[in-house]
Formats: structure tokens, sequence, C-alpha cells
């Protein structure tokens, strides 16, 4: 029997590379790889002609599914390139790791030595870069240190990714490794703790027996193969676990030993599937605990034999001239040049990315480093995203879903892209309902974006797939086995949960979204119950807007809002009632959070068209612009409304403007009256000259002190206006008010300064733009 231990980095080109040369000159019987032996029915699917890494294997309770563990896999990770060398030639093909049906279990088990399991986008295995985590110092950091380099990760990038000969590779991996394990102190001697506490103690302990345990798991493994009678068995476990693993080796842990550390470990049901992944959740950055800088950059050291800087320096050299950035053939040679010199000047065989980075920021960029960004996210990280086999296991949500995918032509893109619907067209309108039913599980898959000038039929969605999206899936199928079922059960749930009114209306109005009707005359049950009840005008005025929405662009999609308007009738009544009441004694906040809640009402009122609305909130506006010590920012803004509408004058404005204005009131009330009265459009002054000279002659007015306390309030008032607006208001001011009368306008075109004959000869061309004769 023959044992080849490989020492592998997960996701390392070099590696990789290495060990597919390795296991072509081995021609192993059998081949043992670190994984999760869970996975061990959906492992043949790794060689379908359909399987496009990256990929991940899914491993995750069926009962809750939240605690998923994810096993990514890229075309250059040494294990994927291990079992599908293995599974393409029919050779046995196992994972041998401790199995998370333990791991899991282990979690739920307080006495247990896992103090806690992988995140989602974590790795379980990430000891290469950090080897055995808080038990021992980096090791791969010592080597690199003691070679000169400033982290472990360039060290092991030089010296195994970058190489083309895998010839003694591993076997000085081994040796390298071994020296370092012996090396390292026990992790249960005090002296190597400092003054940790107790707890850090106690978890550093509780790591190193996980550690124990996985590595006698797989020396179980390899024995167990052994027994089988296999004659060549490869063994492909990360660089630390290999010194472990030589199960015949002087001093190596007995089989009992093993036995009896593994004995009664506590066991949960667990199922495993294959799902998509991208570069960017391989990415470190992601919070991926095997994760590596440059899956990107990997990706173009694995498939790229020769002349790597030059073809690197051409891609981004290509995506820049996408962005309609000057880039030619010169540049690319100079770039070439300046890394290989930087690499020489650095004692480097061959130049790495930072030596390309430095090179492309000097050479393509002129020392910016903004396009640097812009070749991270493109290249350097990469946005690829893989695939999976039709006949992969699904849950029943995700089968649904894809079929969904599948008929509106919406397929998952790790790239961001653009899609602007039109719900007048079938397609576009399921579309829209499909994303808004996701969004309402919990699944951005897409984000709606403002879309101006089109009207209600026109929707702007961003989409972007995230591999996570796959976890969230599975966890909504507890509400249903389709996603229309899903939604619904989830709205009608969310409803009966609901505390206040605004969180009801704002399920409907994504229920109606959505098109959800059982969710919607659930949702509507509720709010008519909590409506009747409600006493806060508050949380009235809140609810009010969206179920205005609903009724007025309902129809839109399709949709029946009959059943909105009286519940909409009912709270525009009860907010017209209780409004001056609810704007009684407010303070500068709760002014603040009504003025807000006043032009929200406002609006959904104008937005229904119902004249007897209207008279309702128009007679409300009129009592609380009346209204004695009203806080002057609600004042203000019922009175602009107001006059707006219509209701008021121009005179009548200037009346009560004078008043606000007047010497009996606070400075600071007369500047909160005209904050909310101006705010957000200084038109009304340019219009009315009344109005302007009023202001204007209060302010002169004002004292020294007074002005200096109020100038920040009113500044922000006038910081509302449009640039346009603040200059035309500016340039009356230093001209003068009386230079701004139309008298003064007319005597000032009647002193001779007009040219009729100018102005006559413009006149045909002014006649035929309005179509007043043919020439």
């Amino acid at each position: 029997m023959s044992l080849s231990i490989f020492g592998i980095r997960h996701h390392g080109p070099g590696s990789a590379r290495s060990l597919r040369q390795a296991l072509e000159a081995l021609r192993p019987d059998c081949i043992l790889v670190e994984g999760p032996p869970d996975a061990a029915d959906a492992l043949p699917l790794l060689a379908h002609r359909q399987m496009k890494p990256p990929v991940a294997l899914l491993i995750y309770p069926p009962d809750q599914p939240q605690r998923a563990v994810f096993y990514p896999f890229a075309v250059f990770s040494p294990e994927w390139q291990a079992l599908n060398y293995g599974l393409t030639r029919k050779i046995a093909v196992r994972f041998m790791d401790l199995p998370q049906y333990h791991r899991l279990a282990a979690e739920d088990d307080p006495e247990s030595q896992v103090s806690g399991r992988e995140s989602q986008d974590s790795h379980p295995e990430s000891q290469i870069s950090d080897p055995e985590s808080r038990i021992h110092d980096d090791p791969i950091g010592q080597l690199a240190a003691a070679a000169g380099y400033s982290d472990g990760e360039r060290w092991w990038e030089h010296m195994v990714e970058h190489r083309r000969d895998g010839a003694d590779l591993f076997a000085a991996i081994l040796e390298a490794m071994t020296a370092l394990r012996e090396s390292a102190l026990p992790a249960d001697q005090p002296v190597e703790q400092g003054g940790a506490s107790p707890e850090i103690r106690r978890e550093t302990q509780r790591e190193a027996q996980r550690e124990a345990r996985r590595e006698a798991w797989m020396r179980q493994t390899i024995r167990a193969a052994t027994q089988e009678g296999f004659k060549r068995i490869a063994v492909v476990c990360g660089a630390w676990h290999a010194p472990a693993l030589t199960i015949d080796a002087e001093g190596a842990p007995a089989a009992k030993d093993d036995a009896d550390l593994l004995k009664g470990l506590p066991k949960v049901k667990t199922q495993a599937t294959w799902t998509p992944w991208t570069y960017g959740r391989l990415s470190y950055r992601s919070g991926y605990g095997a994760g590596v800088e440059s899956p990107g950059w990997y990706h173009h050291l694995w498939t790229v034999r020769d002349n790597v800087p030059i073809r690197w320096m051409t891609r981004v050299a290509r995506l820049l001239r996408e962005e309609d950035l000057d880039v030619s053939s010169a540049h690319v040679i100079e770039a070439v040049r300046l890394a290989e010199t930087l690499a020489a000047l650095r004692d480097r065989p061959l130049p790495g990315l930072p030596e390309l980075n430095e090179a492309t920021q000097s050479v393509f960029c002129f020392g910016d480093d903004l396009p640097l960004r812009l070749i991270h996210e493109k290249l350097i990280v990469g946005e690829t995203l893989g695939s999976v086999p039709e006949e992969t296991p699904l849950a029943p949500l995700q089968q649904d879903l894809a079929r969904e995918q599948k008929r509106l032509r919406l397929p998952a893109e790790a790239l961001e892209r653009m899609y602007d619907l039109d719900l007048r067209k079938p397609n576009d309108l399921d579309r829209s309902r499909l994303l808004h039913r996701l969004s309402l599980l919990g699944i951005g898959w897409g984000e709606t974006q403002h879309a101006g000038g089109k009207g209600t039929f026109h929707e702007i969605w961003r989409l972007r797939w995230q591999p996570e999206f796959v976890v969230a899936l599975i966890e909504a199928g507890v509400w249903g086995n389709t996603i229309y079922e899903a939604a619904t059960a989830f709205a009608r749930d969310a409803a009966d949960r609901a505390k206040d009114l605004p969180a009801l209306t704002d399920l409907l109005d994504k229920s109606l979204l959505a098109d959800l009707p059982g969710a919607v005359s659930h949702v509507m049950t509720r709010l008519q119950a909590e409506a009747a009840v409600a006493s806060d005008v508050a949380h009235l005025m809140d609810a009010l807007p969206p179920l205005a929405d609903v009724q007025r662009y309902g129809n839109v999609r399709g949709t029946d809002t009959a059943m909105v308007g009286e519940v909409v009738a009912g709270l525009v009544a009860r907010v017209c009632v209780g409004l001056p009441g609810a704007c009684a004694s407010l303070n500068d906040e709760a002014a603040a959070a009504m003025f807000d809640r006043v032009i929200g009402v406002n609006a959904a009122v104008g937005l229904l068209q119902n004249e007897g609305h209207l008279a309702s909130w128009r007679g409300a506006m009129t009592r609380l612009a009346d209204q004695r010590g009203l806080h002057g920012l609600v004042a203000g803004r019922c009175c602009r409304l107001l006059v707006d509408a219509g209701a008021f004058a121009s005179d009548e404005a200037a009346r009560r403007l004078s008043l606000a204005l007047s010497t009996a009131n606070e400075p600071s009330q007369a500047a909160a009256w005209i904050e909310g009265f101006l705010k957000g459009s200084g038109l009304l002054l340019l219009h009315d000259e009344t109005l302007l000279r009023t202001l204007d002659e209060w302010l002169t007015a004002l004292p020294g002190d007074g002005f200096t306390a109020l100038a920040p309030l009113l500044r922000r008032t006038f910081s509302t206006f449009t640039s346009p607006e603040r200059r035309q208001i500016g340039e009356r001011a230093r001209r003068g008010m009386a230079s701004v009368s139309r008298a003064a306008i007319n005597d000032h075109t009647s002193a001779g300064d007009f040219d009729r004959a100018r102005a006559e000869a413009v006149l045909p061309l002014v006649a035929r733009l309005l179509g007043l004769k043919d020439s």
C-alpha cells in the first residue's frame, strides 16, 4: 500500500496545477479529499458537463436551514481538481473531514468542544493563512518573515502559486509543516496564553480539541481505505494537517486512540446540495474565512500558461478602453517592463499582483488610484457566477424560482443589471410581481430605482444575484412550495403580527404590488379592524399616503382596490377631526415630524381627487393656520399649502405673513413660520412683490443681536431654494425693493431703450414657431 499526502492551499492555482501533475504521475486508485462526508450523494454531480465553477457545496439541517455551511470551489481550487480528476476517471473519491452532522450537532451541546459554527460565508477550513486559529501563531507568516516577506499570503503566492513545475513541492511542504508543528508549543500550556482570561484559555482548548477530532476522523478514513484494499491512496488536505495524517509514522496516534476521541459525538440530520457561487464571495473581503485576496487574478494564473504579465496587462488595457480611457499598445509594453523591473528589484522570480498593480497605476492611470478600483472589481476579484446542473437536488422553492426565471427570461447573474419594466406588457408585469414577491420574502435580488417622468406604468429594477439568496430561499420554504404560496402565507402571518396602522398599510402596499389577492383580503380585514380602534393621529396620518397610492394606482397593475376606498375615507375624516388637537403644544422635534406628515397627507388627498376629501382637508388646515399657540413651522406650511391650492389669495397670504412677523411674536417663532411657509421653494417670493417686501422690511427692522441669532434658521430655509431662485432673490435685494416694481420697469422701457425695428424683425420667426402662419 502506498500513501501519498498532498498538503495544499485552499483556492491556490499553483497548488492545483502541481497537484494535478502529481496525480497524473501517481495514478492513484483512491483519492481522499478534505471535505464534508455529508455531501457523498451530491459528489458525482461535480463531473457533470453543466457544472461550471465557482460553485459551493451547501450543507444544512433541514429543520434549520439558516445554519447552512458553504464549501466553495473554484476551477483553480486543488480540491476541485482532485475531485474532477478522480470522478472523470472512475476512481474512488471520498471526503474525509469530520462530518457536518457532527459539527453542527456539537454547536447545540454546551459541553462540546466546538465553540461556534462557521458562518454561511466562511469555509470550515481556513488553516492555511491562519493555521490552528488561536491555538498557534501564524506559522506560514513565520516562514514568510524568515524569507523576508511582509506576510504569509505573499510568500505562499511567490513560492507555490507561481510555480510551473510541481516536482518535490509537496515533499517540501510536508517537511516545512512537520517542522512547524513540532516547534509549536502544545495548546494546553498556560505559558503560551500569557495574561489571557480563563474564558479565552477554555476557548483555545475547545478549538484544539475540535482540530484533534477532525484529524482523528481523517486518519480513520485513511485506515478504512487501506482496509478496503486500495493500493495507491492520494490524500489531499490543507497543508497544516498534512504531517498529522501519516498514519504509519513514528509517534502517530493509534487507531484505538482516534476511535476513543470520536466516540459518542452528537449527530443531527443534514442535507447537501450544490449552489452557484461568485468570485466576489470567494474573496476574503466578503467575510469568507478561507478566502483569497484576488480570485480573478488566480483564475488568470490558472488559465494562462505563459506570458502571464503580458496577457494580464492586455486584459487591463481592454477593460480601460471599454470604459473610454485612453490606453495604447505602447502603454501595455511600458507597464509590463515596469512590472518586471519592480519584480527584479525585489528579488522576485516573476511580477506578482502588487508589481502589476503599481505598474498599472503609474502607466495606465497616471498615478490616480480611481481606475484601480474598477480593475479590482472587474478583474482582480472578478464577477464570474458559476452554474449547477439541472439535476441538482433543490428545495421546492428553489425549483419554482428556477422555473420562473426561465419563463420570464430573468437569469441570475453576478453582474449588476438594470431592467426597465413596462407594466402594460404581460411579461414585464409578471417580472415585477416576481421581484416584489421575493422582496416580501426578504430576498433582495432586485431593488427598485426612482423613475421620474414616465408615469405609473414604469418600473426600473437593479438586479444582482448573491449566493446567500439560496439559503434565504430554503428558509422561506416553510411558507410554501412556490414563490406565490410562500409570499401569500408570509404576508398573512406578518399582518397578524403587525402592531400598528403604518405597518399594515406598508404590508398592504407590498401585497398589492406582488399581486397576492389572498394576502390582500387578509391584510384589509386586519387594517379595517385596526383603523376602527386607532386613536393616534400620527399613525393615521402615516397610514394614509400608502393607501392613497394603492387606491389611485392599484388598477394599473390589474388589482382590485375598491375595498381600500372605505378605509381611506374613514382615515381622512378622522385625521381632519383629530389634527388640531394633535398639533397643540409641539416642540421643535415634534413640529418637524408633523411638518412632514402634513405634507404627506396633503399630497395623498390631492392624489385621490375627491372633492369631499379635499374640502375636509382644507378646512382642517385652515383651522390649523388660525390656531393660537401653534408651532410656526406647522402654521407656515398650512398657509403655504392653502395658497398653493388657491384657498388663500395673495393678499391673505401677505396679511398672515405680516401677522407672523409682527413684534408681538418671538423672532424665533417668526423664523419658524417663514421656514414652514417657504421651505422647498422660493418662487412665491419671486412672483409676489408684497410678500418679498414684507419679509425684507421685517429683516431690516431686526436688531443686530436678533438678526445674528436668526441668521442660521433663515439660512437653512433659503438653502432649500434652487440656485436660480436664490440668485434672483439676491439680485432684487441688492438693487433694492423699489427697483423691482412693474412701474419702474415700464418707466425704464419707455426711456427710449426699446428698439421697435429689432423687435419686429423676429416676429415672423415667432409666428412660424407658434404655427400662426405657414411661412
